[in-house]
Order: C-alpha cells, then structure tokens, then sequence
C-alpha cells in the first residue's frame, strides 16, 4: 500500500493510503473518542458525530471515522472546536437516553459511557421530550429496549454481514426514529433467528440476553437437585470477564467457580458433543449406506436450525434429527442419572452455561422434553456467569483449577472440545467416521483440511474406498450458498457442518464483549485475532487430552452399553432425536 504524508497536532506522519483519519490517527498513536472503530466501523457511518475532526481547509468539523486521509492533510484533534463538538455530540445522546445505569446490564461496558467520561459530557445538559420507548421481552432469548438505543446501527449491519438478513431496520423518521425489527414488531413475530450477534455489538444495553439467573435462584431455594453443565466454548473466552487475555482456557477456574456457586454435580458438555457423534456419525453412515437424504447437515447450532425452518423449510430432511449436545446431556441426566442416583426427574433442575443466546429459545421448543419434562431448565451466557461469579464475590484469578465431575458422564475427548469452533463438529465426525469405515484410528488425528475461518470450506476425503465430500460454513450468508445449491439439485457433499455464528460458538452472541477500548493491554488488531485466540485455546486443549475420539470415550461406552443399547437405537432416538417444522417469517 502506498504511503502518504499527514499531519496530526502539527507533527508528521507517513500513513498507509486508503485509511480513515479515525485509523490513520491510531496508527500514530491517538485515540479519538469513537462509538464505530471498537467494531470495525458496523454503524451507521458518520451518525453518531462522536469523533469529529478539525481539518486545515475543509468547511466545518469532520466525522474522522468516514472520510480518508490524503496527501498533505493537517488534521487537529484538540482544539476547543473539535472537543466542544464531540461533547456537544455525546450530551445529546445523553439526553434522549434512560440513564438507569445502576439497573443496566451494560454497566462497566457500556461504550456510551465510556465516551462520555472521554469527552467530558455533561448528565443533563439538554432537557426535553424524550422518543417513545419500545419494550420487547417477548423471547426467551433477547430483550430489546429502544429507550437505551443510540441508533449507531451497528445491530442492523451485523444483521446484515454476518446472515443477509434484515431483520432489524431504521424505522420512521427524525426525533420518532428507532432500531427494531419491521413495523417495530416484537422478535417473537419476525424471522429472527435469535442467534444474538446484534447483542454482541451493541454498545449500550439497547439488547440484552434474557437473563435467566432469577430461575436458577429460585431452583436453589426451592431445593432442587440442580446441575450445571458448560458448552466447550465458555472456557475460552470466560477468563476475559476477569481481565485474563482474550484465548486463556480457564476449565478448572471454572469448574472451581461452578462449584463454589453451589451446583449440585458440575459437568461438561463435551460429554454429550461425544454422545452427538456418536448418533450423529451413525445416522450419516445410514443415509450414506441406505441411500437416504443427503447432504446431512448438523442440528447442534439453533441460531442455523431457526433459519432454516424460517427460510429453507423444504430442505428440512438434510438436517440431522440429533438435539444438540446440551440438549442431550439434559435428556441423559433426566433418564440414566436420575434412575442411577434414584432420583425423581421433576426434582432435577438442569442448567445449561452456553455462548449462545439462541439456546435460550432453543429449550423451549416442544421436541425438547420427553414425557412432559423438559432436557434443559435454564440457559445462561457466559456473561451471566460471569455475573453470579462476581454477584457471590468469588476472585476468579485466585482459584485453583479443579476437575469436572467424573460419574457417569465425567469424561470427554478431544472431539468433544472442538465442537465450539467452526468446522470443529466436522472434524469430531470424521475422526469417528474413519475409525467406523476402516477399523484403525486416523493417524495424525486432526483434518487440517476442516480448520480455518473462511466463510466456506470444502475438502473431499477417500476413507478406505468410500469418498465423503464435506463442506463447512458459519454465519448464515455463507450457508445460503450451500443450502441454494442443495435446493437446485448440485450438491456434492454427503456432510455438511453449519453453525449460526461467524466463527462458530466461540463468537456466540452470549460470549464476553470485545471492544478494543475496554482491552488496553490487547494489540490493536484484536477485532481480527479474538477468534483466532480463543479457537487456539480449544484446540490447545484437545491436544492435551489422552483420548481424542469420541467413540473411545469409556463413559460413552458404558452408557450405551447399561442404557441406551447402541447409536440410533428405539431408546436412543427417544432421549437425543428430534424433528423440525416449517416457520412463517411474520405472524399476522
């Protein structure tokens, strides 16, 4: 990239061509207060008025995080006109802002505070009728309150980039103006797929996860028998609640943490992504050998599952009838434990902690109970742990680490670990695909070919004379792709891995914020590196792990041999499969 010269304050400065002043003025060393650059400008661009510039020559103030440097450009950061501006620009926000913040989720990372401590905004300075306000708490999954919205619009281009949807839109117009889904409808009565990445950028407490910490006190009080369990990707992004860098695994400060909290029996839910193979692996060889449907896609994302039966509801057969594993892990704790530790399932409070916000929604469904009673209980995020964590005033760091559970469904593979990363089921697959088609183990254990962070990938693998064909996808605009092609008859795979998220569920829209002005010890590239980051830290735990394939998982063993019989048996589909229906976008 060619290089340009610049001032800033006066001082020289060579700076790559093409860049913002907003990155130009980062790259020399000067953050100006901004409500885009934490997320690589998804907003709408130049709105908010919250990093204005002075440059030599332009008529007026300018938004540094939308017009370019060019050759020669003095640009002034201080001056009382610039700083007034910002100010004056934050204050405003402030002013048609609810400003309970002790009651706000959002509080310590809330981006609109955090400018204006930066700016010297002022509570209060601008006084008046205030936009009407928006509640909606009609999902399990998300709580959207326009009177905290600052219509940056970061949501609706995360919508947007991450699905091709659209569910969320700028609606009426000047001081009526909000952020919502069509006609301001609820998200219950929109095709949205609840996957929680609009959560996940909102720089104020506009959206929310549904908190369900109430229920899980209210199980304790009532004096069930609660158990907790933990989806892989929680213990590669829950150490950064704490201040750890972004991809420390902290598995046993967790489990500590979990323990101390009170859980009845603490578990992990690779035990169950080690189960899902199992079933999942069985059933893939059955359509491949009985020429049933293919391609067979997962069913452990629900933010994918949601979309399809919005969008691709003729396609539904492809989908595998597995639950996903949290699901299943409820369903086995409700049945083989209850009946081994003679408890009554009613008295079992199951807890699920996920990355997602979709699973909320997710335990809900009808399919997910057997005999009336629901696998799961209560989903919480990451960040709602964090928030009982810190509620009981337990010091994370200072834990030591501890071991999961070991009865029963105490122990997991490798396999299990990686389902949290994109491409991570696929790979868990093949390792027990290849063993089932050839009787030996792969020898160099991993499938290189399934790894990386590209929206698509393909590999085409020989497996003793049988060819699988495979292809990954995250983030539903990149599933489309696949799901038309299918739909137009020229598929080519056999297994196709889709998860909801970009980046698979290290990325969950229930995971810790990332916002480099909250991360002052991180690099300044770490809105490319995070995933990178925490994905390492599941991988680096795979690799320790003694047994890496799910189907020499002893207790995965002993399961089916003391209660389930085998995979895909009449018990088995009754506890761990189920079926999905067509959905209409917008219910009238």
């Amino acid at each position: 990239m060619a290089k340009i010269n610049i001032k800033i304050e006066g001082v020289s400065y060579q700076v790559e061509e093409g860049l913002t002043i907003l990155e130009a003025a980062k790259a020399c060393g000067y953050e100006i207060p901004s409500l885009c650059a934490f997320n690589h400008g998804e907003c709408s661009n130049g709105s908010c008025r919250v990093c204005l510039v002075e440059v030599t020559g332009a008529r007026g103030l300018v938004a540094s995080c939308v017009n370019p440097v060019s050759e020669g450009m003095d640009i002034h950061i201080s001056t009382p006109k610039a700083t007034e501006a910002r100010r004056a620009s934050v204050e405003l926000l402030l002013s048609n802002h609810n400003q309970n913040c002790q009651q706000c989720d959002k509080n310590g990372q809330c981006e609109l505070l955090h400018v204006a401590s930066l700016t010297g905004a002022r509570e209060g300075r601008y006084q008046g009728v205030k936009t009407p306000t928006t509640i909606d708490e009609l999902t399990p999954s998300i709580i959207r309150d326009t009177s905290k919205c600052i219509l940056c619009g970061r949501c609706v281009a995360r919508c947007e980039n991450a699905h091709g949807l659209g569910i969320l839109g700028f609606q009426n117009r000047g001081f009526k103006t909000i952020v919502g889904p069509a006609e301001d409808r609820s998200f219950a009565d929109s095709p949205c797929i609840l996957c929680g990445q609009c959560v996940s950028v909102c720089p104020t407490g506009a959206l929310m996860e549904k908190s369900e910490i109430g229920k899980v006190d209210a199980a304790f009080k009532a004096g069930k028998h609660v158990i907790v369990q933990t989806a892989p990707a929680v213990r590669a992004a829950l150490g950064e609640e704490f201040g750890l860098p972004i991809g420390t695994p902290v598995t046993g400060k967790m489990v500590a943490a979990l323990k101390r909290l009170g859980f009845h029996k603490v578990y992990d839910t690779n035990f169950a992504a080690d189960l899902t193979i199992m079933e999942e692996g069985t059933e893939l060889l059955g359509r491949i050998q009985n020429n049933g449907v293919l391609p067979m896609i997962t069913s452990c994302s629900p933010g994918w599952v949601n979309y399809a039966e919005y969008n691709y509801s003729d396609l539904l057969d492809h989908l595998s009838t597995c639950k996903s594993p949290h699901q299943m892990q409820g369903a086995i704790i409700k049945s083989y434990y209850a009946e081994k530790n003679d408890i009554d399932p009613k008295d079992i409070f199951v807890v699920s902690i996920m990355p997602c916000t979709a699973k909320k929604d997710e335990k809900e469904r009808e399919q997910m109970q057997v005999e009336g009673i629901k696998d799961v209980d209560a989903v919480l995020t990451t960040r709602e742990l964090a928030r009982m964590i810190k509620r009981a005033g337990i010091l994370f760091n200072r834990l030591p680490d501890e071991e999961f559970d070991q009865d029963l469904m105490g122990e997991y593979t490798g396999a299990g670990v990686i389902f949290g990363v994109t491409g991570g089921v696929m790979e868990a697959a093949l390792r027990t695909v290849y063993y089932v088609l050839t009787g030996t183990e792969h020898e160099a254990i991993k499938f290189e070919q399934v790894r990386g962070f590209e929206g698509i990938r393909e590999a085409s693998l020989d497996i003793n004379g049988t060819v699988v064909n495979v292809a990954i996808a995250h983030g539903m605009k990149n599933a489309k792709v696949l799901l038309d092609d299918i739909r137009a008859g020229k598929s080519k795979y056999h297994f196709i891995e889709i998860m909801g998220c970009p980046g698979g569920c290290i990325a969950g829209g229930g995971q810790p914020y990332v916002r480099s002005c909250f991360l002052p010890n991180e690099s300044d590239d770490i809105m490319d590196t995070y995933k990178e980051k925490r994905a390492k830290a599941l991988y680096s735990e795979d690799e320790r792990q003694v047994l890496r394939q799910s189907h020499n998982n002893p207790q995965i063993k002993a399961l089916y041999d003391d209660f389930l019989g085998k995979p895909n048996s009449h018990k088995a589909h009754k506890l761990l499969h189920t079926h999905y229906n067509a959905r209409v976008g917008f219910n009238d």
